[in-house]
């Protein structure tokens, strides 16, 4: 496969004096981490000192030697790292819970989540099958809750964590073909800010990053310019830093790609009054109406109160 990811341990080790050891004593567990984004994530947050549990499901037939799992962490133990592979499905009720345990009895805590795995997509919405739309949603969508709802009751209890989820573009605006893959990373999109409300006051950072990367999904939409440039080691950094104490955002959708970044917001425009004969013209002018960003639900009905000559709710 061109441009894909590949490792040694001479070139993981070559970079060790590259990066600073800015997660030092931490544990992270990173699903999705046998290829592409995750094992850069894995490789990136082990080079600076993390201990990583490295999650990929085993395919059928394989030996432990034989799974991506495996090979990134062959490739982290190699240059002195400390990293334990994960087997589990993600999707499987059970599997948040065992991966959480797996972490705490190997490395004795937990401070760092990062949840990648998901499955690809290329089908129209009348091509897709229901049972196929709730597999993309279990795996991209509840792979995610049922890690994070393992996890939570441990992190509040430590009132510490760093919880970094992975959404798309195709979530926020949608996308031909993408429609049960663009629906679960929406509805993760959603979740991250709301567990970025729940877990501030417990010193629980939750933020998203939402990568534009050469990988096994998008190889086939990425001329090789492009995914020369998209590389996952590309992203990594910034994963790593939203991983880290020094992180202070909270509830932030990053996009990355390339060595550049972008913030995400929701967005609602200024409030339109209109009688039921203005709609049109009323739709046409929303068009064009400035736009506010709102942090939450709350604070967009508030904007509206004022809008309608009624004090706030605060």
């Amino acid at each position: 496969m061109r441009h894909a990811f590949r490792s040694s341990g001479h070139a993981y080790r070559s970079c060790v004096a590259k990066h600073m050891r800015t997660l030092k004593n931490q544990v992270a567990i990173i699903t999705g981490a046998g290829k592409g984004l995750g094992r850069a994530y894995a490789l990136d947050m082990a080079l600076r000192g993390a201990a990583v549990v490295v999650n990929n499901r085993r395919h059928p037939g394989e030996t432990d030697e034989e799974t991506s799992a495996w090979s990134t962490v062959e490739c982290i133990r190699a240059a002195g790292g400390q990293a334990i592979a994960s087997y589990h499905s993600v999707e499987d009720p059970e599997a948040g819970n065992a991966i959480v345990q797996l972490a705490l009895k190997t490395f004795g805590r937990l401070d760092i989540i990062v949840t990648n795995a998901a499955v690809p997509q290329a089908s129209a919405f009348h091509q897709t099958s229901p049972e196929d739309f709730r597999y993309i949603f279990e795996v991209g969508f509840f792979g995610t809750l049922h890690l994070l709802h393992a996890a939570w009751p441990i992190l509040r209890q430590r009132r510490y964590g760093r919880i970094i989820t992975t959404t798309s573009s195709a979530g926020r605006y949608g996308q031909h073909g993408l429609s049960a893959y663009g629906a679960a990373k929406a509805a993760v999109e959603n979740l991250t800010r709301t567990l970025a409300a729940e877990g501030a006051r417990h010193s629980i950072k939750v933020n998203a990053i939402s990568p534009y990367a050469y990988s096994q999904m998008t190889a086939s939409h990425m001329r090789d310019d492009i995914a020369a440039l998209f590389t996952a080691e590309h992203v990594a950094p910034m994963v790593a830093w939203l991983a880290s104490e020094a992180c202070t955002l909270n509830g932030a959708i990053i996009s990355a790609g390339a060595g550049r970044y972008r913030r995400a917001y929701c967005v609602e425009t200024t409030s339109i009054a209109a009688t039921p004969a203005e709609l049109p013209e009323a739709v046409r002018r929303l068009a064009s109406a400035p736009a506010t960003a709102f942090s939450t639900s709350n604070a967009a009905f508030d904007a509206l109160l004022v809008d309608a000559g009624l004090a706030p709710r605060r």
